[in-house]
Formats: structure tokens, sequence, C-alpha cells
């Protein structure tokens, strides 16, 4: 890292962001998943009261994450909002952009990827429709993982282990509220998600809104995240849409290097 800094303007550098700066690079260029508090001072050299503080600060703002037990660091989904205007062409949002315009304008609703972070999924790229009306998600809104079409789509594609894992959460958004979780019909749904390749939620999670979502592989073809419609439109119209979003999510997983 230290080659990439500009050396010509080191008289105007704020020590404090430098170091806030060298901490990402440090847990960009680490091996493991989650980097321990430990680990970041004696990596970027600094005192643990300073790094403590650091990453806390950057935490209210997403630049960074915590594992889902509270311990470590990694990066976090608030960098996509810096980076969206530098991606490179084999980035996810920027690949989908014209799928998601096209899907818009034939289903007339909004359309939307979402990409994994941990236990939550962020919005990492989205088109309105054309219709006088809409409904839009912002992006870097986050949700859970496991939250209703979308959840279904990436459960229905991981693999058998992944998903017990998964099952074994304590709590489950499939349905909105966890306490309404019915795992026979889930695993119905899931077995009719990979059969159609796209989930559904009619109004069960929030009322009148119907979504259809279908997963995003990889290519090692796990799932990276799902593409989505979601609209106040009708049931029929939303069963009618389902086959373009899974092709949507086909095409996109085909642009990153998936086998569907």
């Amino acid at each position: 890292m230290d080659d990439e800094v500009n050396t010509s303007s080191k008289h105007y550098v704020v020590p404090a962001v430098e170091q806030a700066l060298r901490v990402l690079y440090c847990l960009a260029d680490a091996d493991a998943p989650f980097m321990s508090l430990l680990e970041i001072c004696a990596e970027v050299g600094i005192h643990k009261s300073k790094a403590f503080s650091i990453l806390e600060t950057m935490l209210r703002f997403r630049m960074v994450r915590k594992g889902s037990d509270g311990k470590g660091y990694a990066l976090g989904p608030g960098l996509a909002l810096l980076s969206q205007k530098c991606l490179d062409h084999l980035s996810a949002p920027r690949l989908a952009a014209p799928i998601l315009k096209e899907l818009a304008k034939k289903t007339g609703s909004t359309a939307v990827l979402g990409l994994i972070d941990g236990k939550r999924v962020f919005i990492a790229a989205n088109h309105e429709g054309e219709g006088d009306f809409g409904i839009t998600m912002r992006i870097g809104h986050t949700l859970p993982l496991t939250y209703g079409a979308h959840g279904k789509a990436i459960a229905a594609f991981l693999s058998g282990e992944e998903r017990k894992r998964l099952m074994e959460e304590k709590d489950l958004y499939f349905y909105g509220d966890p306490a309404k979780l019915d795992r026979v019909r889930l695993e119905a749904e899931l077995a009719t998600c990979r059969e159609r390749g796209f989930a559904e939620d009619l109004g069960e999670v929030n009322k009148g809104l119907n979504v259809e979502a279908a997963p995003v592989l990889g290519p090692t073809g796990v799932p990276l995240g799902f593409v989505e419609i979601f609209g106040l439109f009708r049931e029929e119209v939303a069963h009618q849409s389902g086959p373009l979003v899974a092709e949507a999510g086909r095409a996109l997983s085909r642009e990153l290097g998936a086998e569907v």
C-alpha cells in the first residue's frame, strides 16, 4: 500500500484520515474474512484505542462491518456507494444495469440487484419502471438475507449443507415475522423455485406489495445475490413476470461467469 501513496503531498496529510485509509487497505488485503482489533493494530501500527475509534466511526457509515458473532472486522457495504461510479466492467452493478433497465421496461416495475453481505443483503443497483407511479429502493439499503422472495431465491440455490446452516438461524424472515415461519411450506416453495428459477412473495411480507426474485450466481455456482422486481401490480401480472425475472437472473449470472 505504501507504494500507492502520493509522496509529493505528504505535507498535507491528515494523520487521522491516513490511519483510517490504512485500516481499510489492511482489511482489503486480509486473507481471513474478518480481522480482530489486535491484528489490525499490529498490521497498521496504531494504538488499540485509536484503531477502535476509527473502526467504530466507520461502522457508523457502514464502511466496515462486524462478524455475525460481533467479533472481527471486514469491509462493509457502504463502500459500494462510494465506488459505484468507478467499478469496472466486470462488476455486478455495472453488468446488471442494462439487464435491470430491460426488466423494468418489460414488467413496468422497479427492478433491483441485491448482493449478499454476511447475514444481510444490500441494494447495489436499481432501475425504475416508466409508469406514472412506482416504488423504489435506494442504493445501499440493507435487508435480512432471508427476507421474503429474495431470501427464498437465495436459499433455494445454496448447497444442501449451506441451506441447512441457514435454516438453523434463530430468526428467519421468509414470511416477514419469524413467528410465521412454516418450514414444510418453505421447503415446497424452495423446490418450486429451483424448478422455475424464481421465487414469489405476494403481499405477505408487505401487504399489497408483490415481489418476484431470482438468484444471481457467481463463477462457482454459489449465489452472490439476487435480481427482483416489486410493485403494486396484480397477482396474475406477478405470475407472468416471474419467468422474465428468472431469465434476468440467469443472464447476469452468465455475465459473471456462472454456467447456467
